[in-house]
C-alpha cells in the first residue's frame, strides 16, 4: 500500500516518526502498513455493547456499534460506517486479487476491508475490521453531524 500519509488531503497529517510514536507496534502495522491481525484474536471480536467505534490512530467516529454483526469471518464487521465519508474505500490488488480497501477519511489509516457478502444486512455489506484499527467508547454516540 502507499503510505497513507503521502497523500494532503488528509486532515490528520503526522509524519512516520509521530505515528510510531503514538501507535504501538502491531498497530502501526496494521494502521500504517495495511498489516492484517489474526482471525479471532482481536479484542473488540466479540465486544455486543452499545458504543462507538473510532480509528485508533486519530479518534475519527467510524462505526455505531448498532451496525456491528457477527459475520463468522474472525474480524469485528460492520455493515455500514457512522456516516457517508466518514472512511474512505480504495481498490486494492494485493495478494492476486481485487479486494476493497477501508481507510480512515481523516488519516488514511488502513482499517480493513469491505466485502459485498454481508447477506442479511440492511446494506448487503460486510466491513472487516482489524480490532487494533478501532478504539471502542461504551455508550458514546456519535458527535458529528451526519
Amino acid at each position: 500500500m502507499s503510505k497513507p500519509s503521502d497523500s494532503p488531503e488528509y486532515p490528520v497529517q503526522l509524519t512516520e516518526s509521530e505515528w510510531r510514536e503514538r501507535l504501538g507496534a502491531e498497530e502501526y502495522a496494521i494502521l500504517r502498513e495495511a498489516a492484517t491481525e489474526r482471525a479471532g484474536t482481536g479484542e473488540l471480536l466479540n465486544e455486543e455493547r452499545d458504543g462507538l467505534y473510532r480509528c485508533r490512530a486519530c479518534g475519527n467516529e467510524l462505526f455505531i456499534a448498532g451496525t456491528k454483526f457477527d459475520s463468522g469471518c474472525g474480524w469485528p464487521s460492520f455493515y455500514e460506517s457512522v456516516r457517508p465519508g466518514a472512511v474512505e474505500l480504495i481498490e486494492d490488488h494485493s495478494l492476486g486479487m481485487t479486494r476493497t480497501e477501508v481507510r480512515c477519511a481523516d488519516c488514511g489509516s488502513h482499517l480493513g476491508h469491505v466485502f459485498p457478502d454481508g447477506f442479511g444486512t440492511p446494506t448487503g455489506d460486510r466491513y472487516c475490521m482489524n480490532s487494533l484499527a478501532l478504539s471502542f467508547e461504551p455508550g458514546a454516540q456519535p458527535e458529528r453531524d451526519a
